[in-house]
């Protein structure tokens, strides 16, 4: 194989073992802390990532146990993100015609559910660290991917 191939190959290797860890980091905060959070609260957490150009970050997380993750999707708890670098609280918005930018239907297990917060000014940037908060459900350490 020449030079030029092999470099070609190894770039093509380190693209993909980017875009796998960078699909997988809002998991990799710390693996141990995941299982916890499937066993107490019955959610497994997607992460946390950018939309609306910034403007807004959509917190997933995939439902394991319908019971124990009732609790996440129960509207009558206010939901907030905290971005642990500047203390800065950020809300679910509601809208006029459509309600708060979360779900609160009946969960299922193995569907994921979101929570958007609005980031106005996009405040929290790509690679910082959050905390999420909803009711008495609470996750820190999460990274903005």
């Amino acid at each position: 194989m020449s030079t030029g191939r092999r470099s070609i190959v190894l770039m093509l290797g380190l693209a993909a073992a980017g875009a796998a860890a960078g699909a997988t980091s809002g998991l990799a905060w710390q693996p141990s802390r995941n299982v916890w959070y499937r066993r107490t609260w019955g959610i497994d957490i997607v992460g946390v990532k950018p939309v609306s150009s910034g403007y807004m970050l959509a917190f997933r997380y995939r439902i394991a146990d319908p019971e124990k993750a009732a609790a996440l999707n129960d509207r009558r708890s206010k939901a907030y993100l905290v971005d642990e670098a500047t203390g800065t609280v950020l809300s679910v918005p509601s809208m006029e015609n459509v309600g708060e930018l979360r779900q609160g239907a009946v969960p299922q297990a193995g569907r994921t559910y979101f929570m958007i917060f609005g980031n106005p000014g996009r405040l929290v940037k790509t690679g910082g660290t959050v905390s999420i908060v909803a009711g008495e459900f609470r996750v820190d350490g999460l990274r903005v991917d």
